[in-house]
């Protein structure tokens, strides 16, 4: 009996990209572009082949150079690193990247990444000190309770608490937990299983889309672009406003109709049954758990953090080591509140930070095919030949085709966080040089990769499916109308933030 051939891991496929990447530097023309960075403010210095040049901090210095950004994006932060200046590039000898290079890449770029790679894995620890509390299940636990006979108020309230969690730190795999209380609560209101199911996943997975805050898509993307993270975020907090209610409509349409008529169940149509493996706790008696006042204060301190790390980079230019060391004091402060001791404290911290090295490496790794790239001097070769192609191309044709570009690649490059790295330097640098904002490359990349994580065989869909035994297909023929209208969404926000933005 033959084994069952698996993916390879995303950090293996990242190694092979930086060698196809070192195999490139032997291939393809070497080139640069002139590269231009602001100075604290003061002035702007372009590196060029022959030196550095220094310029007026001025607009006027922007439009000289024909770079169609407002200075206030610098001025501001906005845009983090060296931008190619349009109309100078210049074709230089190969720097051919060999066997050492190779090796080397992947360490190097752990290295430039070394403060994005600090600050997941600060939120990995944050994220299991808050979870050792059990304040999101038992906020949960408590709300499924007392919503009890009430249970379509319960779909909108849970749809928003799933996409919010989601938008706002990426809370994806501990959603799981929720599946032994929800489904038993729903099939005794008289819905079947596809809508815990709807809730639970469709409500963290469209909240991935908009992901205002999402330090694993939104602000890893935005470093890799060289923008703030911040530039974009009133668009987005938009479509979370929009695309969270247009689901919420969308499961409570579906649940009602089958409350109505049973025999409406997609999961009946298809599967032929409604059986569930938590039926059993349909007749255990529960007791609405109590929300005591540390439970209480604790969930606060949650919502406090995201909302200080917000305020604190739109007003006091805060990024990753002020945004690091408010996590690192929301932890303290949590274990403090609930009473979890100094050891149990350090062990569950430094567990969260593990559990998420996975994550960091991959940002590392990844970037280390922009080392490569960079050193072998042809990341400006792809970007210069890249906007020949699509410099004729409307700016909305090209956003709407970039969307779909992240939709098919989210099959085979399934991390978010990899996907971002990898792809956001040269996509990034091109936006500028054809004239698209840096937010709507980002934008596309959210909407794209976590439109497809609703249908894709390598997100939490399929352990999803297996936890309320509901078939792939049946849930196929309940999202596919779904995903219609986000792809039309989506799209309209894209041509728009085309339109308007600047």
């Amino acid at each position: 009996m033959s084994k069952k051939k698996s993916f390879p891991q995303p950090i293996t496929i990242l190694m092979v990209i930086i060698v196809l990447a070192g195999i490139s530097t032997w291939l393809l023309p070497a080139g640069q572009y002139n590269k231009l960075t602001a100075n604290a403010g003061k002035n702007f210095v372009m590196t060029t082949p022959s030196g550095e040049v220094t310029f007026p901090f001025t607009q006027k210095t922007l439009d000289s150079l024909k770079l169609n950004i407002s200075l206030e994006k610098f001025r501001h932060g906005d845009i983090r690193k060296p931008v190619s200046v349009p109309g100078t590039f210049q074709v230089q000898e190969r720097t051919p990247q060999g066997f050492v290079n190779i090796i080397q890449a992947p360490v190097k770029g752990i290295y430039d990444s070394i403060d994005i790679i600090l600050f997941i894995l600060i939120i990995g620890g944050f994220m299991y000190v808050f979870n050792e509390t059990q304040a999101i299940f038992k906020g949960i636990a408590s709300l499924s309770h007392t919503m009890k006979g009430r249970e379509s108020w319960l779909i909108i309230i849970l749809i928003f608490i799933f996409a919010f969690l989601r938008s706002s730190y990426g809370m994806e795999e501990e959603a799981l937990v929720f599946y032994p209380i929800l489904v038993p609560l729903f099939l005794a209101a008289g819905y079947d299983l596809m809508v815990p199911l709807a809730v639970i996943f469709g409500g963290t997975t469209i909240g991935g889309i908009p992901g205002f805050s999402n330090p694993f898509s939104t602000i890893i993307a935005s470093n890799a672009a060289g923008i703030n993270w911040m530039d974009g975020l009133y668009e987005r907090l938009i479509l979370f406003a929009i695309a969270t209610p247009l689901m919420t409509w969308y499961v409570l349409r579906y649940a009602r109709k089958v409350k109505k008529d049973p025999s409406a169940s997609l999961v009946f149509q298809t599967d032929g049954h409604v059986a569930s493996p938590y039926e059993m706790h349909l007749t255990e008696g529960n007791e609405s758990p109590k929300l005591d006042l540390k439970t209480k204060l604790l969930l606060l301190i949650y919502l406090l953090t995201f909302l200080v790390m917000i305020f604190g980079v739109v007003f006091y230019d805060w990024w990753t080591l002020e945004m690091s060391a408010l996590f690192l004091g929301s932890s303290i402060l949590v274990a403090f509140i609930s009473g979890i001791s100094e050891k149990k404290f350090v062990r569950e911290f430094v567990s969260g930070a593990e559990s998420l090295l996975t994550v960091a490496f991959i940002v590392g790794v990844a970037r280390g095919v922009t080392v490569i790239l960079n050193e072998g001097h042809v990341s400006d070769s792809l970007l210069f030949y890249g906007t020949q192609l699509v410099g004729g191309m409307p700016p909305a044709l090209f956003i709407l085709l970039l969307m779909v570009f992240y939709m098919f690649f989210s099959l085979f490059i399934s991390s978010s966080s990899g996907m971002a790295v990898l792809t956001m330097p040269i996509i990034g640098a091109m936006a500028i040089i054809v004239n698209i904002p840096g937010r709507e490359i980002v934008n596309a990349y959210l909407y794209g990769i976590n439109i497809m994580f609703f249908v894709s065989p390598t997100s939490l869909l399929l352990p999803s499916l297996a936890l309320v035994n509901v078939s792939l297909k049946a849930w196929m023929r309940f999202i596919t109308p779904m995903l219609v209208m986000l792809v039309i969404l989506c799209s309209v926000f894209l041509v728009a933030g085309i339109w308007f933005g600047s």
